[in-house]
């Protein structure tokens, strides 16, 4: 498979509303989600990590709906591998 030697982190990360717990925990189950869709496509399981931030890293602060959507999200990380990507066939 092309780029075998690959290996990304998956961060899930949630709107502010919600306990702390509470969007931990659901940030958890959205880079799961992720991990889930993406193994279902070819991808091997073992090649892929999660985390949840939670609301911790959000991309902005306004208390607002349209802010809300774009801070829940999952964002992958390349952790091995990057420096020898190849475009697949």
């Amino acid at each position: 498979t092309s780029n075998a030697g690959l290996r990304i982190r998956i961060a899930g990360h949630t709107d502010s509303r919600g306990s702390d717990e509470y969007n931990l925990a659901l940030g958890q189950r959205r880079a799961s989600a992720v991990k889930d869709w993406l193994s279902g496509r070819g991808i091997a399981a073992d090649r892929m990590e999660i985390v949840s931030f939670g609301e911790e890293r959000g991309t902005c602060a306004d208390e607002e709906e349209g802010c809300w959507s774009r801070n829940r999200r999952a964002e992958f990380e390349v952790t091995v591998g990057g420096d020898r990507l190849t475009v697949p066939a």
